[in-house]
C-alpha cells in the first residue's frame, strides 16, 4: 500500500505538480530523507545549471529510497530549495521529466517549493529533502 494523497475540492487546485494532502497508512515507518544536492556519487557537480543538478538530486533520492527497499511511490513530502528565481526553469524542467517517470497518473507527493538566496556553498542551485512512508 502506497500513500495516500490528494486536493480536496474545499481549496484551489495546486499551482504545480504537488497534492495538497498525503497520509501515511497505517503500518508504514516514516524514513527521513536529508536535502539532497546535484552531486554523484563521487562528489562531483553535475553540471552548473539546476537541470543537470536537479536531474542528479532526484537520482541521488531515487537511490535513497531503494536503500530502505521504497520507491518514489513511497514519497510523501518533499521540500525544494532553488537558489534564485533563474534557477526555476532549470528545477522545473527536471522535475516534470523526473515526475511523469515517477508519478504517471499524477499522483504527486506533497510539496513545497521556496526561493532562497542561497544554499551550502554557490555553486548549489538547487536542494530537495523528503519524507517517505516505507511499509513496515
Amino acid at each position: 500500500m502506497k500513500p495516500r494523497r490528494w486536493n480536496p475540492d474545499t481549496v484551489a487546485p495546486p499551482l504545480g505538480r504537488y497534492s495538497h494532502l498525503a497520509e501515511v497508512p497505517a503500518g508504514h515507518r516514516l524514513v527521513f530523507l536529508a536535502g539532497q544536492l546535484g552531486v554523484g556519487p563521487d562528489g562531483t557537480l553535475a553540471g552548473p545549471g539546476a537541470e543537470a543538478q536537479a536531474h542528479q538530486l532526484f537520482a541521488n533520492l531515487g537511490a535513497l529510497l531503494a536503500a530502505e527497499g521504497a520507491g518514489p511511490e513511497h514519497l510523501v513530502k518533499l521540500l525544494t530549495l532553488v537558489a534564485g528565481t533563474e534557477h526555476l526553469d532549470g528545477y522545473r524542467a527536471a522535475q516534470a521529466e523526473t515526475f511523469a517517470a515517477w508519478f504517471p497518473d499524477g499522483d504527486y507527493p506533497a510539496q513545497t517549493l521556496a526561493v532562497v538566496a542561497g544554499l551550502a556553498r554557490p555553486e548549489f542551485a538547487v536542494e530537495v529533502e523528503a519524507v517517505a512512508a516505507v511499509p513496515g
